[in-house]
């Protein structure tokens, strides 16, 4: 997709602005209500856990409303699989009508995300469609839950499903809805979501025609257009204040199977002119050969959810998305990638890339809200037999976690916060997770010196752990990144943790399977762990103050050794017990001096010679990343030398050119 908006200033309003409010706010609590709904009807616990959006579309496919706690890349997708109906339906569509469709190739997702769309008629008119999209724990494919890796295709990840009608004037066609969930794993909790959600768009339409009945139907289609012309002249206002240029920058996936090591760019080019903001994605990295690429629809939502990090206050529908000029470039390539490129993994790979690289840019724009970046969404999943049930019944442990935001020019990153991928999602309860699978959770807690360093902190991430009990067959995934491209800091900051998971650490069978892998065999009794990253730190932390430092000691986010190598800050722990500890102010003020002569040189240090010193013991983990900028492969030590090359680049650019 080549996307260019449609430009120029919206028409005035035609309504009253008390009817425009009342009706605004009413379109905002009738998708809220679809919301709720499917919060108590539906059967998966991930979508019971907010892995679900929900709109109000006019009658062109266009978003006029999104639920209070929707997930940032459905909403803005919405709109294109909404359309994707009504261009294959066109005139024959109907009250009474249900059509779903989880296509990636038309605007969509991933294969998971599984849309209901139900026009809505006012008499013989349609006016509106309501949509609610839901994540399937599994849709079929090569590996549990539907996250294989290693596919390069869809045809490995599971039932793509083009836009059908499955309810025909309020007539469900069974033996349709009957086929969908027979391509999953778990065809009776995905027949109870199927129903759910479609009936949630119901309660939408039941609100929009109360509307109707109350206001009348021209007055509610007026209030459709002028909802979004609103918001479009709102968005324009705001940027034509800003500053004319353009700004480019780039994050990177860790690597592509199928070159080797070497980090894979994400570009991003924005261009402000007046009252537009335009983005071209041109130059980032050919589609690799893994399922960690985007489509058009989640590249486009990418760009539109950094954007709206930086205009808290301003509602999102498709009025903001005409003040959003975008450029994907060709296609092929990993943040456009084309039918038939895997795309699942598009959440963990190119999506979050660009709404960080978006937040640098916007950071030297509008530096009030700078923020660094933010840790990577990732996904554990765990499939089997569940040795519990007298059937042996199939479970699936679908899991992601809580993790560190990146610090920010006035404060500190926020510490165990839901993804930027979707922040209305929940941590997913510990007790509920036990009770519906074979997998005791051991280890729940924020990370110690996961903060990236700055002079405001980057928030800490969170460690879980677990240990499979009774089950059978089993296997385990993970849908990850930033185990090389490891979350960063801007202005001077250092950068967090990378991302990963251990199988049975600690003991002899220890293994490091990385941060990507798929149907991994697992046995009953195994233990796994992994972390996620906290945020990158924001400006030099050497210049944090020292008693900031020591209130994060007592508080356990920094270790004492940390803070003396990251923030050259000298802790005495008196009494850790009681978290009684003290600044040694003269040696503060000695290690500081002396961090600043040769901090420089670590990043000049033959990188082979410090991957040796890393696996001697000699250095840790967190030596490599923050000071020296050496990236290995964590499991065996292996140096990793064109990922360092980049690695380095990238530390002087965003750290050490603002170091004093």
């Amino acid at each position: 997709m080549s996307g260019t908006t449609a430009t120029g200033t919206a028409p005035e309003r035609g309504l009253d602005p008390v009817t425009l409010e009342v009706l605004k706010n009413a379109f905002a609590t009738a998708v809220d209500l679809m919301s709720e709904q499917i919060l108590r009807t539906c059967y998966s616990f991930v979508i019971y856990s907010r892995d679900f959006s929900s709109a109000l579309c006019d009658a062109e496919g266009n978003t006029v409303m999104q639920g209070s706690q929707d997930i940032a890349v459905h909403v803005g997708t919405l709109h294109f699989q909404c359309r994707a109906v009504i261009a294959e339906f066109g005139d024959d569509i109907h009250p009474g009508d249900v059509f779903a469709v989880n296509d990636p190739y038309m605007g969509g997702t991933h294969l998971n995300d599984v849309s209901f769309i139900r026009p809505i008629f006012a008499g013989s008119r349609l006016i509106a469609f309501a949509q609610n999209k839901g994540h399937w724990a599994d849709i079929g494919g090569n590996v549990p839950g539907s996250f294989d890796v290693n596919a390069t295709t869809h045809f490995s990840e599971g039932l793509r499903i083009t836009p059908i009608r499955l309810w025909h004037r309020g007539e469900l066609r069974e033996d349709l809805a009957k086929m969908l969930v027979a391509n999953t794993r778990s065809p009776d909790i995905s027949l109870g979501d199927l129903y759910a959600q479609a009936e949630a768009t119901s309660v939408c339409e039941r609100e929009v025609l109360r509307l109707v009945d109350k206001y009348g139907r021209e007055t509610v289609v007026e209030a459709l257009r002028e909802v979004q012309d609103y918001v479009e002249r709102l968005v324009r206002s705001r940027v034509a204040r800003l500053p004319d240029g353009m700004w480019t920058t780039e994050d990177h996936i860790d690597f592509d199977p199928a070159r080797g090591e070497g980090l894979v760019p994400v570009r991003v080019t924005m261009t402000i002119e007046g009252d537009q903001v335009s983005y071209d994605l041109t130059g980032s990295a050919p589609a690799v050969a893994s399922f960690l690429n985007g489509g058009y629809g989640t590249a486009f939502s990418g760009i539109v959810a950094g954007t709206k990090t930086f205009f808290p206050d301003v509602p999102l529908n498709s009025g903001f998305y005409r003040a959003v000029r975008t450029e994907l470039g060709p296609e092929g390539t990993v943040v456009n990638a084309g039918w038939p490129v895997a795309v699942t993994g598009f959440c963990s790979g190119p999506y979050e890339k660009i709404m960080n690289a978006i937040f640098e840019l916007w950071s030297g724009i509008v530096p009030e809200r700078a923020i660094a970046c933010s840790f990577n969404l990732e996904y554990l999943l765990l499939g089997g037999y569940d040795g519990r049930s007298r059937d042996r019944s199939y479970f699936m442990w679908y899991d992601w976690m809580a993790g560190g935001w990146g610090g920010r020019r006035t404060k500190d990153g926020s510490n165990a916060t839901s993804p930027v991928f979707g922040v209305g999602l929940a941590v997913q309860p510990l007790e509920g997770q036990e009770r519906l699978n074979p997998v005791l959770t051991t280890t729940h807690a924020i990370i110690t010196d996961s903060g990236g360093p700055g002079r405001n902190r980057g928030g800490c991430g969170v460690e879980k752990g677990g240990t499979l009990t009774d089950s059978e067959k089993s296997v385990i995934s993970y849908c990850c990144d930033r185990a090389r491209s490891v979350t960063w800091g801007i202005e001077g900051g250092l950068p967090s943790i990378p991302h990963g998971v251990w199988l049975n650490r600690g003991t002899a069978q220890e293994r490091f399977l990385g941060s990507m892998f798929s149907n991994v065999a697992i046995e009953s009794g195994d233990t796994f762990t992994r972390p996620s990253a906290g945020g990158g730190g924001y400006g030099d932390p050497l210049d944090r103050d020292a008693e900031a430092v020591l209130e994060d000691v007592i508080d356990g986010y920094v270790s004492v050794e940390r803070a003396r190598k990251d923030y050259g800050v000298v802790v005495d722990p008196v009494d850790p017990e009681i978290d009684a500890y003290e600044i040694d102010h003269a040696a503060t003020e000695r290690a500081r001096s002396e961090i600043r002569l040769v901090r420089r040189t670590w990043l000049e240090t033959e990188p082979a010679e410090v991957a040796r010193r890393y696996r001697e013991g000699e250095l840790s983990m967190l030596d490599l990343i923050r000071q020296y900028g050496v990236i290995v492969d964590w499991g065996t030590g292996e140096l990793l030398p064109e990922t360092t090359r980049h690695f380095r680049e990238l530390m002087e650019r965003r750290a050490a050119r603002h170091w004093s």
